[in-house]
C-alpha cells in the first residue's frame, strides 16, 4: 500500500512564497505522474500541476508563471513551488501519484495540506 506524506502548507500574506513536498513511500513499482489538486470551500477539486516520470510539465492557467512542479525519482517525492500567491489560491492542496502496477496502474491521493493567503 503506498502512503503520501504531504508537507509545508500554511498561512502566508499575499505575494508571498510556500513550498509544498509530498513524498510517496510503501511501493517499489514505477511511479508515473505525480501532481498536485487542490479543492476551495464550495468549489470542486481541481488540477493544479502535474509532471511526468520524464520531467514533462503541466499546469493550469491560474498558477502559470507562479507556481513549479518538481520531483527527485530517487526520493519517490513530488514538490510545488508557490510564489506571488494570492487569497484565491486559498484551499486545501492533495498530492496525486499514479504507481504503474504490472499491467494496471494505481491512484494514490494525499491527506491534504491546507494553504491560506491572507489578503
Amino acid at each position: 500500500q503506498v502512503q503520501l506524506v504531504e508537507s509545508g502548507g500554511g498561512l502566508v500574506q499575499a505575494g508571498g512564497s510556500l513550498r509544498l513536498s509530498c513524498a510517496a513511500s510503501g511501493t517499489t513499482f514505477r511511479i508515473g505522474n505525480m501532481g498536485w489538486y487542490r479543492q476551495a470551500p464550495g468549489k470542486q477539486r481541481e488540477l493544479v500541476a502535474v509532471i511526468g516520470s520524464g520531467g514533462g510539465t503541466n499546469y493550469a492557467d491560474s498558477v502559470k508563471g507562479r507556481f513549479t512542479i518538481s520531483r527527485d525519482n530517487a526520493k519517490n517525492t513530488v514538490y510545488l513551488q508557490m510564489n506571488s500567491l494570492k487569497p484565491e489560491d486559498t484551499a486545501v492542496y492533495y498530492c496525486n501519484v499514479v504507481v504503474f502496477v504490472w499491467v494496471k496502474y494505481e491512484e494514490y491521493w494525499g491527506q491534504g495540506t491546507q494553504v491560506t493567503v491572507s489578503s
